[in-house]
């Protein structure tokens, strides 16, 4: 008899320290049915699909697997990826300076007589499935540091197929691809949908999921709160059981003064780490209110974030600018003294560049502040520790304990804990850029609300980021850049999308050419 369900896990507990991750969960899926597996930031996602793929092996959880009918008790990733169960993690397991080829059969290689490697072989079997992905131009033989995000996590996927993948497992696969890369990707799972192949996919971005699942499982706080085909669920109600409330209006906007002119960067220039002729940023200018939100658009590699990084000091490669700060010129050569200045950066990558992964929550969030803990060369940690539990309180960071490590939490509760740390200098000008990527709904909404409550008390805000429902929903102007210029300075009052995106791309849209005039043109 066959079963009905290609996959079932029942039941599954899993502790940490005596702190239920998860409590009970149950998760089925079909062969060539994608399954959309929803929840907030620490709501056990990630725990239950490493339960499912044996990066947590048979033994260290509780409850049962059953596969193709049979039960399955993996001790090991090397077992459930025989099965055909492989997952893709959000942060991508590629070798950067192994070809696309050898990345691909990583752990499988092809050999022929003697042992040796039959790279003939693997490059013709690489370059079918990269075909079979829609990139038949990718040249197989080289490094796959040569190619973009969105090319890796397509190559991770060609890599998923050649392991004869029946089950996969997609954990925030477009948190880092652009939207025709995300249309891509969509595509090949429908047509691996099509195919037979069964899919379980983690996303924060409720629209994909509505797209391309046919079923949806929400969990919360570690416990299973329902399962219901696609088609019976508006966004607003996956919403809803998400965060165990309903979000009438995603982008609390509310009124708040905007006053002077506090910060103003001019000539913003910066060159190309690796071809020094080249300018990532070219003579950008503009000027920052007291209690204004100035949102910052551009197409991925405008040249956005190296702006940012210039202005607080980190850019890596040779930049020149000019900056003020309440009216006195600023010179800032570290983010050191950028911090000191009133001048904080949450970065995009938070991983490389926001948190210390084995330090504990904690000491993560006063790291910038340090020495105010300090007397006479010693730590006041009673008053240190007071300070983190309140900011752990106030940005709703979950963790066990202050002093876990900060890589064991999930990516959402790292950026609140990041944001935490950069708030604690008590800037003057705060740079958030892609605040709430890979944030499930309900901790953007609180980070929206706590950008409101900031500007409200004076604090001025930058904020890049690559959704435009986003900048559009929270900021008072919106600069858009384009191949490192300035293309637009916009009031954000009846803005569109359509607007904003024609400027990024160097064309003038009708809506701005009937009068949203950039500030530009009209001083």
């Amino acid at each position: 008899m066959v079963a009905e369900y290609l996959l079932e896990m029942r039941g599954i507990v899993k502790a940490f320290s005596g702190v239920k991750a998860l409590d009970g969960i149950s998760l089925a899926v079909r062969a060539g049915e994608c399954v959309g597996l929803c929840g907030e930031n620490g709501a056990g996602k990630s725990t239950l699909m490493k339960v499912l793929s044996a990066v947590y092996p048979y033994g260290s959880w509780e409850g049962q697997i059953f596969w193709d009918g049979a039960e399955l008790r993996a001790r090991g990733i090397r077992e459930t990826e025989a099965a055909g169960i492989v997952i893709i993690h959000q942060e991508l397991m590629l070798v950067p300076h192994l070809s696309v080829t050898e990345n691909i059969f990583l752990g499988n290689e092809i050999t022929g007589f003697g042992g040796l490697l039959d790279y003939e072989a693997m490059h013709r079997r690489a370059a079918e499935l990269m075909a079979e992905l829609k990139m038949p131009h990718v040249n197989v033989a080289l490094p796959v540091s040569q190619y973009g995000g969105g090319h890796q996590q397509l190559i991770e996927i060609a890599k998923a197929l050649n392991k004869k993948a029946r089950l996969l497992i997609l954990d925030e696969p477009t948190s880092s691809l652009t939207r025709s890369e995300t249309a891509i990707l969509l595509d090949i799972i429908r047509d691996l949908k099509r195919k037979g192949v069964a899919c379980v996919m983690i996303s924060h971005k409720l629209d994909e999921i509505e797209a391309v699942c046919d079923t949806i499982t929400v969990i919360r706080d570690g416990q299973h709160i329902g399962t219901r085909p696609m088609g019976e669920l508006s966004v607003d109600q996956i919403i809803t059981m998400m965060v165990g409330r309903e979000i009438s209006n995603l982008f609390p906007r509310e009124p708040h003064d905007i006053g002077e002119v506090i910060f103003e960067a001019r000539n913003v220039t910066c060159f190309d780490v690796d071809n020094p002729a080249r300018k990532r940023v070219d003579d950008v200018s503009f000027q920052l209110r007291r209690g204004e939100i100035l949102g910052v658009a551009g197409l991925v590699g405008a040249g956005r974030t190296e702006m940012a990084m210039a202005i607080f000091g980190s850019y890596p490669g040779r930049s020149s600018l000019s900056m003020t700060l309440e009216g006195k010129p600023l010179q800032v050569s570290s983010p050191q003294e950028a911090v000191e200045a009133g001048i904080c950066l949450v970065p995009e990558d938070r991983k490389r560049h926001g948190i210390v992964p084995l330090m504990g929550v904690g000491h993560n969030i006063t790291l910038s502040v340090l020495p105010e803990y300090a007397r006479h060369g010693v730590l006041d940690d009673a008053g240190e520790m007071r300070v983190i539990e309140r900011m752990i309180e106030r940005m709703r960071v979950k963790t066990a304990t202050p002093l876990l490590p900060i890589k064991g939490l999930s990516g959402g509760n790292q950026q609140k804990a990041v944001l935490a740390k950069m708030l604690q200098p008590r800037p003057k000008v705060l740079i958030l850029d892609e605040p709430t990527r890979g944030v499930d709904v309900g901790a953007k909404f609180e980070i929206y609300k706590l950008m409101m409550e900031l500007v409200k008390d004076g604090m001025s805000i930058i904020m890049i980021s690559s959704e435009l429902p986003e900048l559009l929903g929270v900021s008072d102007r919106v600069l858009v850049i384009g191949e490192g210029r300035l293309r637009g300075d916009f009031i954000n009052d009846g803005l569109s999308q359509e607007t904003v995106l024609a400027a990024a791309i160097g064309q003038t849209s009708p809506a701005a050419q009937n009068g949203n005039k950039t500030e530009e043109t009209q001083t």
